[in-house]
């Protein structure tokens, strides 16, 4: 079986939720949402309230060469953001 959850997703933003409870993964596309509590659940030995996801079409992408014109798309993905119950916390970097 695949891995539902991909990596966490680290930026300013979801770091600022992160005070709230919230954080925040790229999950598998097909994932739902119970499937990605479960996960989480699993992985962190933490208990989560709510799950809320997004789908990110992919973009289209051109870059011009001296061979000429390339062009290509990049992936669509699904982020998910997780809600914890209060006092449960999740370390990315806990050797840092």
């Amino acid at each position: 079986m695949h891995t539902v959850l991909r990596r966490p997703i680290v930026t300013e933003k979801m770091t600022a939720l992160q005070d709230k409870g919230q954080y925040a993964f790229e999950v598998r596309i097909d994932a739902n949402k119970i499937e990605i509590a479960r996960a989480v659940e699993q992985k962190f030995s933490v208990t989560v309230l709510q799950v809320r996801t997004v789908r990110s079409k992919g973009k289209s992408k051109s870059q011009l060469t001296r061979r000429g014109r390339f062009s290509g798309r990049t992936s669509a993905w699904k982020k998910a953001i997780v809600r914890l119950k209060e006092g449960d916390k999740i370390e990315f970097f806990q050797n840092v």
